[in-house]
């Protein structure tokens, strides 16, 4: 496919700039002023990533701990471990309490993992941005085989996703596929104890939790096409609360938005969710976004992938091309059972 630069023009995305010594923002409750409040999921890897932004935003503040606050809310995600995400609700399952929990003003901003986020957002919320975005590949665990091709006939292996289940029947037909759900420690567990002969996570939440030893191998992203969204940590605002944007912006990435813009228009287009097995992967290089794309078949017997690049500026345009062009490929029985 050739640069989709040529064809629809995108207005260009504005750069993010320090803003030098912001302050907390004061809540929406008249007359009390409080720590910076985070909302995040109570995982192990969700306060990971929070603590993570903590971090970045006393360094780039110059801030006292005790100025932020971290605010664990459960989610209905976290609830419903017994059927895929598929057939529960999808990606806004992790997202929907935070999101009421910002609206309401018990928090000022909110901490997701980017692939969990849906397409669409509620209209008073906007993404504020990304931190640094993580290594984006996925990993292979297993104590039985080096790579899914090593496994026996027949083996069992064990995750969540969609996308992961469907590239391994791409490279095994024979193999079986059943859900693995939980936090990572609990699902790297469940592998240890023989419920799977192996299972696929992200390298970035492994590194985050210091569980890289764990990995078997690195998956190359041309055969495992990562998550759109994967190893990015989002940040969730209100979307007239400019006090949070401005103490927010020293610490966001601009290349990471970028590949992320791609990345979400191409979801947006084939209205991505946990029920389509998806991969996309945008890369930001020498002035260009270059994004490759694959939508599956869940049993992987069928797959349509196609790449290309765009100047920086037309990075949604990009994700939007690329996703009218699969979709145009795409039968209309392609995600039945």
């Amino acid at each position: 496919m050739a640069s989709a630069a040529s064809r629809i023009k995108l207005q260009p995305i504005e750069p993010t700039k320090p803003i030098g010594n912001a302050t907390i923002p004061s809540t929406s409750r008249p007359g009390k002023a409080l720590p910076f409040r985070l909302g995040t999921r109570g995982s192990p890897l969700a306060l990971a990533q929070t603590r993570e932004l903590m971090g970045r935003l006393i360094a780039a503040h110059g801030l006292d701990a005790d100025a932020i606050e971290i605010i664990t809310i459960k989610t209905s995600g976290d609830l419903i471990l017994n059927v895929p995400l598929s057939e529960a609700g999808g990606k806004g399952l992790f997202t929907k309490e935070l999101d009421h929990a910002l609206l309401q003003g018990d928090i000022d901003a909110a901490v997701h993992s980017a692939k969990d986020l849906p397409t669409v957002l509620p209209e008073a919320i906007e993404i504020a941005g990304y931190l640094p975005r993580e290594d984006v590949r996925d990993a292979w665990i297993s104590p039985h085989a080096p790579h899914p091709l090593g496994l026996a006939p027949g083996s069992v292996v064990g995750t969540a996703s969609l996308r992961r289940g469907a590239m391994v029947k791409r490279l095994r037909p024979d193999l079986k596929i059943s859900l693995l759900r939980g936090n990572v420690e609990t699902r790297l567990a469940k592998v240890a104890k023989g419920e799977a002969a192996a299972t696929l996570l992200a390298l970035a939440g492994l590194k985050r939790l210091g569980l890289e030893a764990s990995v078997t191998a690195v998956l190359d992203v041309q055969e495992f096409v990562p998550a759109a969204g994967q190893g990015a940590i989002a940040i969730a605002m209100r979307r007239d609360d400019d006090g949070v944007r401005a103490l927010l912006a020293p610490v966001l990435h601009a290349q990471t938005a970028v590949a992320l813009a791609a990345e979400r228009a191409f979801l947006r287009v084939l209205d991505g969710s946990c029920k389509t097995p998806i991969g996309a992967n945008a890369r930001v290089e020498a002035g260009q976004v270059a994004l490759h794309a694959i939508v599956l078949k869940p049993d992987g017997s069928q797959f349509f992938e196609t790449a290309a690049s765009a100047p920086l500026d037309e990075a949604a345009l990009l994700g939007e091309a690329i996703g009218q062009e699969l979709a145009a490929q795409i039968p209309a029985d392609f995600f039945d059972a």
